[in-house]
């Protein structure tokens, strides 16, 4: 980790000053973070697995079906975002 004593660029717009810290983003092709929300409707489907009769009975069964589906987009988000970091790799190494 390297410390650094940067102060934070300053905009004025009008009567108002915005201060733009030099902080890089932290997850840029978003692989991680749909990794990270599948996994967790994974566990959410898994816990209420056992609670299928209670769901039942009180009409809310929708809620295993919502963690489901939310696996399966977020496993087609994470080949789309896996696509996307492949081809601007691909596209950097060629620019380079």
């Amino acid at each position: 980790m390297e410390l650094r004593d940067e102060q934070p660029t300053q905009h004025e717009i009008g009567n108002r000053t915005y201060l733009i810290a030099p902080v890089e983003p932290l997850d840029v092709d978003g692989v991680r973070t749909v990794q990270v929300g599948t996994a967790l409707f994974l566990l959410g489907f898994v816990g209420l697995l056992p609670f299928y009769g209670r769901l039942e009975e009180s009409g809310s069964t929708w809620l295993l079906w919502m963690c489901l589906t939310g696996v399966g987009l977020g496993l087609l988000g994470m080949e789309y975002c896996k696509r996307r970091r492949r081809f601007r790799a691909e596209r950097d190494a060629t620019d380079a």
